[in-house]
């Protein structure tokens, strides 16, 4: 297994696969590198090389119990760039995925990235406050910490058989293959990890991060999102960025990356090649 081992001691495994421009893929909650397989294999195909890596605590990376934050994701994911010496990379993340690009590209500065894509992303900031009082209430996140430890297995059993992919909408034909690699992907990581994950996604602030950001950023969001809601989110961050563009799309779910997937991958293959 391809591997690196943090400052504190933590292994994150990752794939790199091809040669080419570089494309490094940054997971949702409470996933891994698994989940951007049919985009991995897609730009692989197009000559790109593709990394992704499982965040800390998740997939195959160590089960840790501390370092859960956007900070340390952001700082792992720089210590796999520098380890790989990657230039000119264009970082595409989904969900959690898209706040540690956010955080990444704002705490290490651009010299070695080209441009970012957003998809279905938690900045710029998930939980309501009173400076955010568009976003959802706190006790939405803490019912999500409770179904985890009571009962982690049905809680990643419910989520992608309804909202995670909009299975739960009239007319939607659940993928019974769909669910069951989500629950997989769920069940390798670890539960404090994914815990304190919930506190990360929903509680990190990433307005002045995304105003830091100059190059290009693609934001990608389905308008019926029932995990990240698309007018709290998309719009926003695209707001926020120097040089963002929003594509919204009507009617795609959270997980449209898996679900979606012919129509994201040409939109993203056409944002790289411009």
């Amino acid at each position: 297994m391809d591997t690196i081992t943090t400052t504190d001691g933590t292994e994150i495994f990752y794939k790199d696969w091809g040669s080419g421009p570089p494309i490094v893929f940054s997971h949702g909650w409470p996933l891994s590198g698994d989940d951007w397989d049919t985009q991995m294999l897609f730009f692989l195909q197009n000559g790109y090389r593709v990394i992704a890596h499982d965040r800390r605590g998740h997939g195959r990376s160590t089960q840790t119990g501390d370092g859960h934050d956007m900070d340390h994701y952001a700082d792992d994911l720089a210590a796999l760039i520098a380890h790989l010496d990657l230039q000119d990379a264009v970082h595409v993340g989904h969900s959690t995925g898209g706040g540690e690009v956010v955080r990444y590209i704002a705490r290490h500065a651009e010299s070695r990235v080209a441009k970012a894509v957003l998809i279905s992303a938690v900045p710029p900031l998930m939980v309501q406050t009173d400076a955010n009082p568009g976003g959802l209430p706190k006790t939405v996140f803490d019912d999500f910490q409770a179904q985890l430890a009571a009962n982690r297995s049905e809680f990643y059993r419910a989520l992608p058989s309804g909202p995670f992919y909009g299975f739960n909408r009239p007319g939607v034909e659940p993928s019974e293959a769909i669910i069951e690699n989500w629950w997989r992907q769920g069940m390798m990581g670890g539960a404090k990890a994914h815990y304190d994950g919930i506190v990360a996604f929903s509680q990190t602030d990433f307005t002045e991060d995304l105003k830091k950001i100059t190059v290009p950023v693609l934001v990608m969001h389905g308008d019926d999102d029932q995990i990240v809601p698309y007018a709290d989110s998309g719009p926003l961050s695209a707001e926020l960025l120097q040089n963002g563009t929003l594509k919204t799309y009507r009617g795609f779910p959270h997980g449209m990356p898996t679900t979606e997937a012919e129509t994201i991958n040409a939109d993203l293959l056409a944002f790289v090649q411009s």
